[in-house]
């Protein structure tokens, strides 16, 4: 499985890296790949499923992503607000 992101997008989300820990970046890496790659609705089994990963063994450990990993959403929110104030 080749996660790895093409440079553009890697410049889009590269302001996003900080909110962030390295474990939680691994699994967003996958399941933003995943979401460019899977059709239809994004949930994050069929995201899994397109990214080869639904024999994976700890398969639970992506549904526990938004809500257990170490990120900070709150951060992320800022982020986007002053790449959006930037724009303006």
């Amino acid at each position: 499985m080749n996660t790895d992101l093409p440079p553009v997008i890697v410049t889009i989300l590269s302001p996003f890296l900080q909110m962030f820990s390295a474990p939680a970046w691994k699994k967003a890496k996958i399941l933003c790949v995943g979401g460019i790659l899977c059709i239809g609705a994004r949930r994050i089994t069929s995201i899994l499923r397109v990214m080869g990963l639904n024999a994976e063994r700890r398969f639970e450990q992506y549904h526990r992503f938004l809500n257990r990993d170490r990120w900070n959403p709150l951060l992320g929110a800022k982020i986007l607000l002053g790449l959006l104030i930037a724009l303006i």
